[in-house]
């Protein structure tokens, strides 16, 4: 492949010009300084701020939002190839050697959405928390480590070096472990929180070893030093890289095979749910695929790699969210399908990048919505959550509900709701990828989105419908405005979102100097599209028949073999626990058992035999002349002895 033909296969990530920033993008520091100088103050300023915190937390959100979207305005008054600008702030890792890391910020297309969706809808639920945890004595830490999450999550977008961006990784895994176990007390809550936190670093692993790959084949890991010599790689090397981010990207994003903390991550307060786990976290491994789109668009084993994987997620999540009553929960295993359909997008390569995004962004919508109006349920049912003790909440909760049914609509994709718009063009696009790997995984996509439509609206009917099955002593009643009103203007996002995004090809269009036009143009109401809605309508009714017709028992039934299954995660704790956890745990005891016997033992046989030896030639030193001239004697009598045996 000569390297023309490679340049021009690795994308417009790789040509594009990155110009130094101007003007009011001088200041893009801010985005990180806000956020970050919030979770200082009240992480260290300590019960003085117990009065005040939860409005600093929201007003530094909200600051950082308010500059992003004056950047954004700024940028669309540049020419299409040249909005992608580098804000160099200081020289984080000088020179050693030819290592060196500036700490710089890239605002350009993709990073400016994240952006967006970040301070944008993580100001509305930190603005949710406020009533959410206003009896809780610890509510200005909780801000405070909300804040700091913002910042890592900043920080990871904005960074324009691999080695930045796993800084903000990594921050990001430790307000998450913060986050899942708030309510430490717990100890379900404190296990979640170990759990995440593991299976992230087995991820991290990956992503760590890719930046050494890569700094060892380039001699770079800034975006523009890696992106610009990929091309000068062997086939092997960035196959190896990909996979290796691969592997990053299933730990943040909840991917098959390190999917398994996400469901229980759910033992955190609500609105870490909703930000981390629906709207921003979880998305950080699609960022991480799409940001390196020239080097996936040069490996068709590792684009093959992201799509099974999201193929085989997105069918795992629907079909545990099937079984589950735990009302968060069965949320988590719908956020596991739905980042499985932008992996899956994310894996075609050119004609999938800005799907992924797209329904990444509609998807921050209508999940952290489905989210908060899962936690006003629980707020109005005394903290409970399973779904079996529901019912007949849509007349007592009345915007619960309405903007609740919006993020169902959205999220199963009817028209003319969000999801319709971003996700059918990815079932779409798997189709167009033709051949038998194009037929398998556009059938997997189309089959995840008629269970989606099954556990979702058997979601809908066990929390509304009309069987009240409340224990006594419950009294459900509506949240109070402050959690409300970041609701219904999610919901009007699910409704929106998508349709401004993908109609007239608006989002494609604008990303289209980072991660390149697709050569397939989706419209809507296809014939793939018509078949998507007619398998929704479908497993729709089957959960209506199911869970709207019949009553609910309030103890769930045995169930099938797969029920039971799904109940138990599909085994994937058992599956962890057997391939990881257990062969793990043998070869730290070999370890141990080589280190206590092997080495452990030779150094302290050396050190007896010297000891033994010194003790007894001690003996030798009695202190008496008598002695020693006998030993004299003794000695000499041996040297003439040899001294006649060599003679002779």
């Amino acid at each position: 492949m000569t390297g023309s033909l490679a340049g021009a296969l690795a994308g417009p990530g790789a040509a594009v010009a990155t110009l130094p920033a101007t003007g009011v993008q001088d200041l893009a520091w801010l985005l990180l300084a806000f956020p970050a100088a919030g979770a200082v103050i009240l992480l260290l300023g300590g019960k003085r701020t117990n009065a005040w915190g939860h409005l600093l937390g929201c007003a530094t959100s909200l600051a950082a939002f308010a500059y992003g979207v004056i950047a954004f305005v700024t940028m669309l008054g540049y020419p299409a190839s040249q909005r992608s600008r580098e804000v160099r702030v200081y020289d984080w890792i000088p020179a050693i050697g030819r290592f060196h890391v500036p700490l710089g910020l890239r605002l350009d297309q993709l990073s400016i959405c994240f952006v967006l969706l970040i301070t944008g809808v993580g100001s509305l639920i930190l603005i949710y928390a406020i009533g959410y945890m206003s009896h809780d004595p610890e509510r200005r830490r909780f801000f405070g480590y909300l804040n700091l999450f913002i910042a890592a999550m900043l920080l990871l977008v904005l960074a324009d070096n691999y080695v930045a961006l796993y800084a903000g990784w990594e921050g990001v895994g430790l307000a998450s472990y913060l986050l899942i176990g708030f309510w430490q007390f717990k100890p379900s809550a404190a296990v979640a929180a170990k759990k995440a936190f593991i299976a992230n670093r087995v991820g991290d692993l990956g992503l760590s070893l890719a930046i050494m790959l890569m700094f060892f084949t380039f001699g770079s890991v800034s975006f523009s030093g890696v992106f610009g010599a990929v091309h000068t790689a062997s086939g092997g090397t960035i196959t190896a890289i990909g996979l290796l981010l691969l592997l990053g990207a299933c730990g943040k994003s909840a991917q098959l095979p390190l999917q398994s903390w996400l469901l229980d991550a759910m033992e955190g307060p609500t609105p870490v749910s909703a930000l981390i786990h629906a709207a921003t976290m979880v998305t950080a491994g699609v960022y991480l695929i799409v940001r390196s789109a020239p080097i996936f668009n040069l490996s068709s084993d590792a684009r093959l790699a992201v799509t099974v994987v999201g193929a085989a997620t997105l069918l795992f999540g629907a079909i545990i969210g099937c079984a589950k009553d735990d009302i968060k929960k069965a949320l988590a295993g719908s956020t596991m399908s739905q980042i499985g359909y932008m992996m899956l997008a994310a894996g075609l390569g050119p004609v999938g990048y800005a799907l992924a995004i797209a329904h990444l962004l509609s998807h921050g919508f209508f999940k952290a919505g489905l989210f908060l109006g899962a936690g006003s349920v629980k707020h109005g049912m005394n903290d409970e959550v399973d779904m079996r003790r529901f019912g007949g909440l849509a007349t007592v909760m009345k915007i619960t509900f309405v903007t609740f049914t919006f993020g169902y609509l959205a999220i199963i994709g009817i028209p003319p709701f969000s999801g319709f718009f971003t996700k059918d063009p990815i079932i779409d696009a798997a189709y167009s990828k033709g051949g038998t790997s194009g037929a398998i995984l556009g059938t997997a996509a189309l089959l995840g989105a008629g269970i989606t439509a099954f556990y979702m609206t058997r979601v809908m009917f066990m929390t509304f419908g009309r069987k009240r099955r409340w224990d006594d002593g419950v009294h459900p009643h509506e949240s109070p405005p402050v959690m409300t009103s970041p609701m219904v203007i999610l919901a009007i996002g699910s409704l929106c979102a998508g349709g401004f995004l993908m109609l007239s090809s608006r989002l494609i269009d604008f990303l289209q100097p980072v991660v390149g036009t697709p050569p397939l143009s989706h419209g809507f109401f296809t014939p793939v599209s018509d078949i998507s809605l007619a398998v929704v309508v479908v497993g729709a009714a089957l959960g209506w028949l199911m869970y709207g017709r019949r009553e609910v028992p309030v103890t769930a039934p045995h169930g099938s073999l797969v029920t039971v299954a799904a109940r138990k995660d599909l085994y994937g704790d058992a599956l962890n626990e057997s391939v990881l956890m257990r062969p793990g745990q043998w070869l730290t005891r070999l370890s141990v058992y080589f280190d206590n016997r092997g080495i452990d033992g030779l150094v302290n046989t050396v050190a007896a035999i010297m000891g033994g030896s010194s003790g007894r030639m001690r003996k030798v030193q009695t202190g008496f002349v008598r002695s020693y001239a006998l030993s004299m004697l003794i000695g000499a009598l041996l040297l003439v002895g040899a001294l006649l045996l060599v003679r002779l």
